[in-house]
Parts: structure tokens; C-alpha cells; sequence
């Protein structure tokens, strides 16, 4: 997992990155020019030219044609290392699960956000410390909603989550925004794509209790690594740490009950037994 106190390391993105910045200002273009030019944000230029964010095949063909650079940026994108192709920045998460082609995912004190209903998802931002204004509790919630167009895409990806019982009792909001959150989670175990189990409190041996964690596959079959603690979370990219963390994922899928007893137990808290 990458530490927030080792030393940076500097990685093929940082020297593409570099390479970016000088061929922009030898066409004589600032960043919003060239964002402006490939129909990104220009934060996203920033973000490529400091290294924190991978550049793409696509946009590095685009830069290309647009500086002149005779697929220099799109060469340079193709030799990046497989151990190097994912930055480890956060931003960069949600870019990688809505292309994920597979997703696991285990929670133990609130809803997975990709479950959340609005009412849920509001008072959950309701109990952020130090609290955040109305107007970014709106935008977190626009931007949570969005990310939930996952469930929608064709072809789908493959999903499961599993979640500790407590998130099932913990009546975030009020006792009817949970239960109408149990109701929707119930919807969403239909869906033929989504597996679905709870870890029970009774249970006395647990492989989740550092906390939770969601793998992530990605079109070209690489594998990520999101973990989340007190301010502060990580996209793990390394392979040997990844492979701990699907193997701690196999034992949490064996430890919780079967997606059979799990919907029963959610018809049992929504009143529908």
C-alpha cells in the first residue's frame, strides 16, 4: 500500500507529464488552451504535467495532433510499465470504477455510495466532522448519484458487495430513510450483475476488521485497490499488495452468510418476512 511518508517517487507519468508541459509551451499554448483544444478541464492538464494523473492513449493521440509532436506523448503512454500504470492518487478512483469491468466491494459502517439512495446519501454528508456547507453537501450528493450510472451501463460490470450487518441497523437519517435504504438495497440484489452478502455480528472470526476495501478490475484486466481510513485513503496499485487484499476479499466472501440467507435477512429488516 503506498504511505503517506515515503519519499515521493518519480515515475514514468511525472516524466511524460514534463514532456507535456514543454512540448505545450513550445506550441506556445497555456493549459486552458489545450484543455480548451481536447475538451477537458484544465485542472486535468495540471494534473497530467505534475505527474498525478495518468494520461490516457486517447488524449495522448490528441495532444499529439494538436502540438505536433508526431506521437511522441502516445509512445511514451504505451512504454509506461505495467507496475506504473496507475497513479496512486484518489482523484483517480472514480475514473477507474466507472470503466471497471468488475468490482467487489466490502463496507463496515455505512452504505456503499454506488447503493446509497438520496435520502441516505444526505444524511450521511449530515454527519461529516467538521462539517461541510449545504451547497457542498449538494454537490457531493450530485456527484455520488452520477457515479451510481455504473448500475446502468451496457454491458454491466460484475459487482459484490458485502456489508457488515451493523450498516443494516444504524439508523443513519431516521428509521424510515433506513429502511427505505434496505429496500432499495433489496431492489439492487435482484439485479442479475450484483451480489449481495452480509457479514453477521454474530460472527467470531473476520478477516475485514482493518477496515473496508474495494477491488477494482479494469478493461485491460488490471487490478486496483481502493482503501479508505480517518482522512485519508489510497489506490493501491502494487501487485503483491493487491494479491493480499483479494485473498483477505475470498476469505470475507466465505465468512459471510450466503446471498440467500443475506436477502432474507434484509426482507426480515424491511417488515416484508
Amino acid at each position: 500500500m503506498h504511505q503517506a511518508n515515503k519519499p515521493k517517487r518519480i515515475t514514468s507519468w511525472h516524466v511524460i507529464g514534463a514532456q507535456l508541459s514543454h512540448f505545450r509551451k513550445a506550441a506556445r499554448l497555456t493549459q486552458p488552451a489545450l484543455a480548451e483544444a481536447v475538451g477537458v478541464h484544465e485542472d486535468t492538464i495540471g494534473s497530467i504535467e505534475q505527474g498525478r494523473r495518468a494520461l490516457k492513449i486517447d488524449l495522448a493521440e490528441a495532444f499529439d495532433e494538436i502540438l505536433g509532436t508526431k506521437g511522441a506523448l502516445a509512445v511514451a503512454v504505451e512504454k509506461v510499465p505495467d507496475k506504473e500504470r496507475f497513479p496512486a492518487f484518489v482523484q483517480d478512483f472514480v475514473e477507474y470504477e466507472a470503466d471497471a469491468i468488475s468490482l467487489l466491494s466490502y463496507e463496515n459502517h455505512v452504505m456503499p455510495g454506488l447503493l446509497q439512495t438520496p435520502d441516505y446519501a444526505q444524511a450521511v454528508f449530515s454527519c461529516l466532522f467538521p462539517p461541510i456547507s449545504e451547497a457542498d453537501a449538494a454537490e457531493r450528493l450530485s456527484a455520488r448519484l452520477d457515479r451510481q450510472q455504473l448500475l446502468q451501463r451496457d454491458p454491466p460490470p460484475v459487482l459484490n458487495f458485502i456489508l457488515e450487518e451493523v450498516v443494516l441497523r444504524r439508523p443513519i437519517g431516521d428509521a424510515e430513510v433506513l429502511r427505505e435504504q434496505i429496500r432499495h438495497l433489496r431492489s439492487c440484489a435482484e439485479l442479475p450483475f450484483v451480489g449481495l452478502q452480509i457479514m453477521s455480528t454474530s460472527r467470531r472470526k473476520h478477516a475485514g476488521l482493518d477496515g473496508p476495501l474495494v477491488l477494482l478490475e479494469t478493461p485491460d484486466h488490471g487490478q486496483l485497490a481502493y482503501v479508505e481510513g480517518q482522512r485519508v485513503s489510497f489506490l493501491v496499485d502494487d501487485p503483491d499488495e493487491v494479491s493480499v487484499l483479494q485473498q483477505k476479499y475470498g476469505m470475507l466472501r466465505s465468512q459471510a452468510l450466503t446471498p440467500e440467507d443475506s436477502v432474507s435477512l434484509l426482507d426480515q429488516l424491511a417488515g416484508e418476512a
